[in-house]
């Protein structure tokens, strides 16, 4: 499809749709080959983040504002992609890529971004956040002996004497003889004693484990870019 310098100005943001019509993405970016002829775009799909999948102009159409490719949305959602406001030209290996996956025979050399017109390369710093490994200390059990005191109880039993007057009678008189002397009788007193001893028995186990946990650590940093500043001449000001 050839465009005017007109037409390409106004792709950028339209809307790209498959074959049938359903709606692909926008226009994000611009590729020209060699010549300045408008060979690729990139169309922001909103499912890979920053990045934007490539699709070729051969066999597009341009009406009503939209931008149709002869693709359907799978296979453009699939092709290769560049990262968000991309700045340098396409590399070989890219192309190489671009045209294996649509099946289309290679004719075009590496190319540049913004065909027609004078540019420049505008580059800024990008943050680039990882994490590293390293030891944090080092967490050990250790086994000690610490000496508590117990407090319980324990029921024992001890014989009491006691007296018991039985006066005699007619029925037990015959075992009863009168004999006054001095005499005495006795009977074996017993009483129980606590006695404590110790045995060893174990209680528990206790291992030692570690979890892994993600927290959200902030990072603050600076980073420099290019900023591009155009100077018209007056007459050559766009006027709105």
């Amino acid at each position: 499809m050839r465009l005017t310098e007109q037409q390409v100005s106004s792709l950028y943001g339209q809307d790209v749709q498959d074959r049938s019509g359903a709606k692909i993405g926008t226009v994000g970016q611009i590729w020209a080959d060699p010549a300045g002829e408008p060979t690729w775009v990139s169309v922001k799909t909103g499912v890979m983040g920053h990045h934007e999948s490539m699709a070729p102009l051969a066999g597009a159409g341009l009406a009503e504002n939209r931008l149709q490719v002869p693709y359907d949305k799978a296979t453009v959602r699939s092709a290769p992609a560049v990262e968000s406001g991309a700045e340098t030209p396409l590399g070989a290996d890219q192309l190489a890529q671009l045209y294996r996956h649509y099946q289309l025979q290679q004719t075009e050399q590496p190319s540049a971004r913004q065909p027609g017109s004078p540019e420049l390369t505008r580059s800024e710093e990008r943050l680039r956040v990882g994490t590293q490994s390293e030891p944090a200390g080092t967490a050990r059990l250790s086994k000690h002996v610490v000496t508590e005191n117990v407090h319980t109880t324990v029921p024992v039993e001890h014989d009491e004497a006691r007296v018991v007057h039985e006066p005699i009678t007619a029925a037990n008189r015959g075992n009863a003889r009168p004999d006054i002397r001095d005499d005495q009788r006795e009977v074996e007193l017993r009483a129980e004693r606590p006695v404590v001893s110790k045995e060893q028995v174990p209680v528990e186990r206790v291992r030692l484990g570690k979890d892994e946990v993600v927290e959200e650590e902030p990072i603050d940093a600076q980073v420099r870019r290019e900023r591009v500043d155009v100077d018209l001449p007056e007459p050559a000001r766009r006027r709105r």
